[in-house]
């Protein structure tokens, strides 16, 4: 079954019967992707029911969450000020340090459940008693029930914090696809986008979920350094924060990861073509982070080593409030330790990978990767 761009609109403004998408900009990505999933992707039939029901679903809410921002104009006017980002290759603690960060009560997190289901934002103080967050919340329990090794590689409740990719998918220039599926020639475009649309729009969204339930925005998203030019271009004073971790264990991790994923649309998916796109991928992200830091200086970016991370979650919490010169209070260090006994690593099974699956080596990782490991001092496993 074949994905079509304009029946694909059309089913989202049926269900909502609204028009206007907004910024018309997301219409070039769309094409791309609808181009590439038709394709390349080799989707199931199955598959590709999925995949036309999430971009129909993620059409109508964008086509809300406009039709929510022309009825509240006034919700463009609030600031969002010295939001917070998490990033790093992916599988190198961002997840462990966005649900540390989350932890205090002063900071707000972009919650799963608001990502799919955004219009009308939260009562004031009902973010986690909302209908749609335990509607979603029953969603990832079914999830867990059939898909348990998708858990035990990356977990989220509802009121998780989610990774703000999903904030760019209602403009169609977003990772979430290129990891998804197998779409090699959306990759390519993807990579050379123009991203300031994506981040506008990720504003706008942040601005209607905080007007009943404001806070210091902190978000998390692995593939940031692709975009830190356009993010900070949206969000000047944004504080930036990046993960490090050996690359052999990222490497493996990730492409496996890709592989579960992608294996929910299709049944044929080529392990060595996930390393490939992977590889290239972190290597522009660690390029684009290293010209960012050439342009705005060493200090533009805090860095904290997964080791580290991992040894003394708490010591590595307040090295990097103070860097950004912000009060950790005693409250916000307790809930942080209640969090770390009450979500211990490998709670939902144990992550299994191997570099050979892929067919990599360890070598081969830390030797692509060399210039970066001594630029970052990481700590790495011999090969």
């Amino acid at each position: 079954m074949n994905l079509d761009t304009e029946t694909l609109l059309s089913a989202a403004r049926d269900q909502t019967g609204l028009a206007d998408f907004g910024d018309p900009s997301f219409h070039e990505g769309l094409e791309v992707l609808v181009g590439a999933l038709n394709t390349e992707a080799r989707l199931t039939e199955t598959g590709s029911q999925r995949v036309g029901a999430s971009i129909v679903a993620t059409l109508a809410n964008r086509l809300q969450v406009e039709d929510y921002l022309k009825q509240n104009p006034q919700l463009l006017d609030a600031p969002i000020e010295k939001p917070l980002f998490v990033f790093g290759l992916p599988r190198t603690g961002t997840t462990l340090a966005i649900n540390l960060l989350a932890a205090d009560p002063v900071r707000r997190i972009f919650m799963r459940w608001e990502a799919f289901n955004t219009v009308p934002p939260a009562a004031h103080g009902a973010l986690r008693s909302d209908p749609r967050c335990h509607a979603e919340q029953a969603r990832l329990d079914m999830s867990l029930k059939y898909v348990p090794h998708i858990s035990a590689m990356h977990h989220e409740d509802a009121d998780s914090s989610c990774e703000c990719q999903f904030a760019t998918t209602p403009s169609f220039i977003s990772q979430v696809y290129d990891s998804q599926y197998h779409i090699p020639s959306y990759h390519e475009w993807f990579m050379a986008a123009d991203y300031a649309p994506a981040f506008r729009y990720h504003k706008r969204l942040m601005q209607l979920l905080q007007a009943n339930n404001a806070g210091r925005w902190t978000f998390k998203n692995p593939w940031h350094p692709l975009y830190l030019d356009a993010l900070t271009g949206v969000y000047p004073d944004a504080q930036l924060v990046m993960t490090h971790r050996d690359p052999g264990d990222v490497v493996g991790s990730a492409c496996s990861l890709v592989h579960a994923v992608r294996k929910l649309y299709s049944d044929d998916v080529d392990p060595r073509a996930i390393a490939e796109v992977s590889l290239r991928t972190f290597e522009a992200m660690i390029a684009r982070v290293e010209a960012f830091e050439k342009k705005h200086g060493a200090g533009a970016i805090h860095h904290i080593q997964y080791k580290a991370l991992t040894a003394d979650p708490i010591l590595e919490m307040r090295k990097l409030y103070a860097k950004f010169n912000e009060p950790l209070s005693d409250e916000a260090v307790a809930a942080m330790q209640t969090m770390l006994n009450t979500k211990p690593k490998d709670k939902f099974g144990k992550h299994e990978y191997r570099l050979e699956d892929y067919g990599l080596t360890r070598g081969e990782v830390l030797e692509r990767f060399a210039g970066y490991i001594e630029r970052y001092g990481i700590a790495v496993k011999p090969a």
